[in-house]
């Protein structure tokens, strides 16, 4: 058997700046995948202090999906509202900052990320080649 070995995303070769844009690692803590059961939405949303729209960031709660999200940090117990799945080592996030990076992310992604178009606390799920992504813009 491999003795495998847990590496971060970049390898600790972060952060990186490059023509004043800069590529460094996020640390989100703990990523839970809350999945809504049928009819239970209004009970998630009490639990959760609320339910972010379509596309959209509210505090620590990322839209991902109709009546799904990701909490980051510590979710509360949900049991028998919805499926519960910690991501915690299934996501790696890193965060692109600075003037052009809208447009190095626009290479990658045939989505207009412009501030204009992509402001503050809105956030996209797409593919970013064979893997699924999702976009969060925290700065405008």
């Amino acid at each position: 058997m491999p003795n495998l070995i847990a590496k971060s995303a970049l390898f600790g070769r972060a952060p990186l700046t490059l023509g004043g844009t800069t590529l460094a690692e996020a640390q989100l803590g703990p990523i839970t995948s809350v999945a809504v059961f049928p009819g239970k939405l209004a009970k998630v949303k009490k639990a959760l202090g609320g339910f972010p729209a379509p596309n959209t960031v509210a505090g620590k709660l990322i839209w991902t999906g109709p009546e799904q999200v990701f909490v980051l940090g510590d979710a509360p117990d949900l049991a028998g509202l919805a499926a519960v799945t910690d991501q915690s080592g299934g996501w790696a996030a890193l965060r692109l900052s600075g003037p052009h990076a809208a447009d190095a992310l626009m290479r990658l992604y045939p989505l207009d990320l412009r501030a204009a178009h992509f402001p503050k606390d809105t956030c996209a799920r797409a593919p970013l080649g064979h893997m699924q992504s999702i976009l969060i813009a925290e700065e405008t």
